[in-house]
């Protein structure tokens, strides 16, 4: 099969284009014929090796975690699905290797989804990762409410795409961080407030906004951005954090849940994600399409952090 892979940790040029065995089907699992593949930032930074020492990995790896195609085989004990059904999945596996930058993928079939028919393959492959990180920090660990506020930074990115309109049919009043080039792009989405991280005070104009502090805060930036998140957080709200840890004294100080939250496949939640946007409750966002032979360049835009939206490879 066709496929994009890399044989040592390293830079993007690293990646390379050839043929590799196709997997099969073992029992429980779903063969599927990528017909897209979602870029993520995990991508790259798995490629670089930040995470050589979190999860098991062996080479050649292919990357990727987000498919989109249809059942080309099924492995015994399954049901639910048939040959040729349209189907999508969160292909993270316990071990990193075998990704969708390829023709083909396995995956356990309670982590796969039937396509509804208002999404094309390219608009379900931007969804599993993203949807799945918005879907279980808001509902499942968030637990938002109607009438709770939700501050979400990064709104402009995968996961903010998603997280944005997702906290607003929630009913949270959604308050968003992003550069002001994509504030109308956020304001699409569902926002109530819009935020411009390079021009104000986040701190002071999340406050004005909340002055007891917001009940939710996704953070999907860390570093100093999630430094500066206690103070705008209420006592006894919640922080969900993407990329670090929240610091347990500083949330115990305010009484805050913190959470570090890496998603998990789960086949019924994307579902439930992806029947909201091909309802159009949820907005796909913007997409940005590019072929496989491709994959090193998008993993670059990607890295370089400025992506509205989603990266999606074209597999055919």
């Amino acid at each position: 099969m066709k496929a994009v892979y890399y044989a040592r940790f390293g830079g993007a040029d690293l990646l390379k284009v050839g043929d590799l065995p196709a997997p099969e089907p073992q029992p429980g699992e779903v063969l599927i014929r990528v017909r897209a593949a979602g870029v993520n930032p995990i991508d790259w930074k798995l490629r670089e090796g930040q995470f050589k020492a979190v999860f098991p990995y062996a080479f050649p790896i292919i990357p990727g975690w987000d498919a989109a195609g249809e059942v080309a085989g099924l492995g015994a004990d399954v049901t639910g699905f048939a040959p040729g059904a349209r189907v999508m999945a969160y292909c993270r596996k316990p071990t990193v290797q075998w990704g969708c930058y390829a023709e083909y993928v396995t995956m356990p079939a309670d982590a796969v989804a039937l396509t509804p028919a208002g999404l094309d393959d390219r608009q379900a492959a931007a969804l599993p990762l993203v949807g799945l990180t918005a879907w279980q920090a808001l509902v499942e660990t968030a637990r938002v409410q109607p009438g709770q506020s939700v501050f979400i930074n990064a709104a402009s990115g995968g996961v903010g795409s998603i997280a944005v309109p997702l906290a607003r049919h929630l009913g949270a009043r959604v308050i968003a961080v992003c550069g002001p080039a994509n504030a109308d792009y956020v304001r699409q989405l569902g926002a109530h407030d819009v935020i411009d991280y390079r021009a104000a005070d986040v701190t002071a104009a999340t406050l004005a906004l909340a002055p007891e502090g917001v009940d939710v805060m996704l953070d999907g930036v860390g570093g100093e951005a999630l430094a500066a998140a206690y103070p705008m957080v209420r006592r006894g709200g919640t922080i969900v954090a993407l990329n670090n840890a929240p610091d347990p004294e500083a949330c115990a100080a305010r009484a805050i849940t913190g959470v570090r939250l890496f998603s998990s496949p789960n086949g019924a939640q994307i579902a439930r994600v992806a029947a909201l946007v091909a309802e159009g409750t949820i907005p796909v966002g913007d997409l940005h399409f590019m072929p496989l032979e491709q994959a090193a360049e998008a993993q670059r835009l990607s890295q370089a952090g400025h992506v509205r939206g989603k990266i999606v490879l074209d597999i055919g």
